[in-house]
């Protein structure tokens, strides 16, 4: 079950978080938002994290 994290502008940067979590052992996904007609490079992307691991997630912002 995966729970959404956090919500970024593009793929850039959702790539960027995606690498951060996963460089620290936390799995991650990101999906576009919207129709699946409008997906691109320049549309808003959520990152997911495993439900009940949000915490890991909190601890590595706080790293940063």
């Amino acid at each position: 079950m995966w729970i959404e994290y956090k919500t970024v502008p593009n793929l850039v940067m959702a790539e960027m978080w995606k690498d951060t979590f996963e460089a620290e052992g936390l799995t991650t996904k990101i999906l576009p938002t919207g129709e699946i007609t409008s997906w691109g490079e320049r549309v808003s992307y959520k990152i997911y994290v495993p439900k009940g691991r949000e915490h890991v997630a909190d601890e590595i912002l706080r790293k940063l």
